[in-house]
């Protein structure tokens, strides 16, 4: 599995900027025992790490994301986001302008359906581990600048992947 830490840490955290990235319990566990305080969180309809003056996460330092082996869900699945409507998943991918390795990832086949299995393995942990209000509240956030790429039922997902286990 390609590490796209480089690149990410190169155009300045475009998405590490006014983000307010889901944390579950269990994500929350992890980041605590990687070093993360609990006053590091915020819980207002669904925890997420604070945000600092200037906008960015509060684990975004010099430069780069000081969390990146344990980070949330939604950022590893990056580029890639999700909407869930009925019991449709949809994925979408965000535009250039917001994330420059999305233009690695379309010149490279292998990658981006690397990435994109990396982004659907965690944006179903995402939802699988989410209380149902913290999950409808992050449905609510608005993301500009993303075109859908992919779409699957959620529930026949979930019964083909527990048939394989």
């Amino acid at each position: 599995m390609t590490d796209f830490y480089f690149i990410c840490s190169k155009c300045g955290g475009i998405c590490c900027k006014d983000a307010k990235p889901p944390i579950t319990k269990r994500r929350l566990e992890i980041l605590l025992n990687a070093g993360a305080k609990l006053e590091n969180f915020e819980y207002k309809k669904y925890r997420y790490p604070k945000v600092r003056e200037d906008g960015f996460c509060i684990f975004f330092i010099d430069g780069k994301c000081s969390v990146h082996n344990v980070k949330p869900e939604t950022c590893v699945a990056g580029p890639f986001t999700f909407d869930l409507k009925n019991e449709k998943l949809e994925i979408y991918i965000k535009k250039p302008t917001i994330c420059p390795l999305v233009s690695l990832l379309k010149e490279d086949q292998k990658l981006y359906e690397e990435q994109l299995c990396r982004a659907l393995e965690n944006i179903v942990r995402l939802i699988l581990d989410l209380d149902r209000s913290e999950l409808e509240e992050i449905l609510k956030v608005e993301e500009y600048e993303i075109e859908k790429v992919f779409e699957l039922n959620l529930c026949e997902y979930l019964r083909d992947r527990q048939k394989k286990l």
